[in-house]
């Protein structure tokens, strides 16, 4: 029964683990100076100068274990499944390897199920000598254990994910076991079962010696016994003894899981056997399975404690989790993946015309030495003329001062009329045929082209006016032409507000003269005014339409 409850809780918990625990966090950051130790500083300072490959080991936290499970005896007294307790303290020397303080206490009894007759050499059992009864025998043992194990994880070095909440390890490790045990072999008068053991002998006879009665007879044992183990088990007196009883030292070994649970709290499953070079732990030296009494030999006595426990870290706020839960490929993993501290090699690409642009993407792989080109490169051209900024001799020419000559130098048309005519014209004292008033001016921001919902009103309102006139014309003014973006900026303003004008609210198109670029006003603003008299096309060409547009 025992062991069906043994293999159902442990598979009840690899399920549990399986389906509930996910990879949990990622790793420290390696270039964090905090959790490095300061005998480490020199070695992350290396690192962090890329003088050094290898980041620095942080400083990590401690554990603690509390645990409690079952446990037996394997010897020569047939064994029934005790409990027991324990503590450990264990800390990670490296990623893979830890070491760890294990204590623990272990309650282990055994009962045979068939009587045996050679006792005479256990001292335990001298109450019987001359009764010519056999005996059961049984031991109820307390054991006391400590050891310092090795401890080696077997899966936080990963190639596929950067971490689990998962841990499997091994441990093997080397300590002392002290046992006290002790024999039920009177009973609460202090005489002998042997009417009991006679009787219950005597039905295991019956049935031939088989063993398919077992629970039978242990029960009936169990019932006629009182279950107080008055009598000290044999010893060995050669043995040392520690606080007055038996001590061994002892090898262990075993394996263990760990599932995470949150960054201070884990649940470990573990099965630990502890092997003392001693026969005596169940109180029996000798076997007695048919084999003569004098051929028989000694084996040592192994106890096995399986348990389930909790592990809390400790450790402050400098220090990271214990490194069993780190894998050590999650930092260079993530360092090819998305570059932070990795010194990468400086491309080398060929640029025949050393203009900065490399070959494969260069449009113009002859340019001249020291001309300016675009991010194609191709030789600059900042007024669009068709002259290179490195041949012209006129940076800037106006758009109506073009074509130009080789040399970039354009030619500009006589004014359209004299100053004073234009001064009267704008203080009022020439006027057209009609009397439109004043007419609003649009303001833009930034290097938008997009008439806001405030501009649009004000043409909605100008719209009216325009209306109300039919033989008037608008010029439709845009200022500033420095450069080739501002000549285009200038257009496109003009143009986005006689559209507007003209789809919105069906003013005809003819009625406009289209005019950018002009020197004088508010690169920001198009101004709308009075164009009666005055010549001019009612659309232009766009003077640089490969420029980006603006939104």
């Amino acid at each position: 029964m025992a062991s069906k409850k043994y293999t159902g809780l442990f598979g009840l918990l690899c399920l549990f683990a399986s389906g509930s625990f996910a990879q949990i966090g990622g790793s420290y950051d390696v270039q964090d100076s905090s959790v490095i130790p300061s005998k480490r500083l020199p070695q992350h300072s290396e690192f962090m100068a890329n003088n050094y490959p290898f980041p620095a080991k942080p400083r990590n936290r401690w554990e603690i274990g509390i645990k409690g499970g079952l446990g037996n005896v394997f010897g020569d007294v047939r064994t029934r499944f005790g409990w027991g307790a324990g503590l450990h303290v264990r800390k990670a020397l490296g990623y893979v390897f830890s070491l760890r303080g294990d204590f623990n206490y272990l309650s282990a009894k055994g009962l045979n199920f068939q009587p045996s007759s050679n006792y005479t050499k256990n001292p335990a059992w001298g109450a019987y000598t001359g009764t010519g009864s056999r005996v059961f025998y049984n031991y109820k043992s307390n054991i006391y254990d400590a050891a310092l194990q090795g401890v080696f994880t077997l899966n936080n070095i990963r190639f596929h994910r950067a971490k689990t909440g998962f841990n499997i390890y091994g441990f093997v490790g080397i300590g002392g076991t002290v046992w006290d045990t002790k024999v039920d072999a009177l009973d609460a008068n202090g005489n002998p079962y042997t009417t009991l053991f006679t009787n219950v002998a005597n039905q295991y006879a019956a049935n031939n010696y088989a063993y398919k009665d077992r629970k039978d007879i242990r029960k009936a044992l169990k019932d006629g016994m009182d279950g107080d183990y008055e009598t000290e088990g044999q010893e060995d007196n050669s043995s040392a003894k520690l606080f007055g009883e038996p001590f061994r030292p002892n090898i262990n070994v075993g394996f263990g899981m760990q599932f995470k649970l949150n960054k201070t709290l884990s649940l470990a499953i573990e099965d630990k056997v502890t092997m003392p070079k001693s026969d005596l732990l169940d109180g029996q030296q000798w076997q007695e399975n048919g084999v003569p009494y004098t051929a028989q030999t000694r084996d040592h006595d192994i106890y096995n404690f399986f348990s389930v426990g909790l592990n809390f870290t400790i450790g402050g706020s400098k220090s990271v989790e214990p490194l069993w839960w780190i894998n050590p490929l999650d930092y260079a993993y993530n360092e090819i993946n998305k570059p932070r501290h990795m010194k990468l090699p400086k491309p080398v690409l060929d640029d025949s015309d050393g203009d900065g642009i490399t070959d494969q993407f260069d449009q113009e792989p002859n340019t001249p030495a020291g001309a300016p080109v675009d991010s194609r490169g191709v030789s600059r051209d900042t007024d669009g003329d068709g002259v290179p900024d490195y041949k012209d001799k006129e940076l800037v020419t106006p758009t109506q001062c073009q074509p130009v000559d080789a040399d970039g130098v354009g030619k500009c048309p006589p004014p359209a009329c004299c100053d004073e005519l234009r001064k009267l014209i704008e203080e009022g004292g020439i006027r057209g045929k009609c009397n439109l008033g004043s007419l609003p001016s649009v303001t833009f921001k930034g290097k938008s082209v997009t008439l806001s919902n405030d501009a649009k009103a004000l043409l909605a309102s100008a719209a009216q006016q325009i209306r109300n006139n039919p033989d008037c014309k608008i010029a439709v003014i845009g200022y500033c032409s420095s450069s080739k973006s501002e000549q285009q900026l200038s257009w496109d303003r003009v143009n986005a507000v006689i559209n507007y004008l003209v789809e919105k609210e069906g003013i005809g198109s003819d009625r406009f003269i289209f005019k950018y670029g002009e020197v004088g006003g508010d690169c920001t603003t198009v101004d709308l005014r009075d164009g009666t008299g005055e010549e001019g096309p009612n659309t232009v060409p766009a003077p640089h339409p490969n420029l980006r547009r603006r939104g």
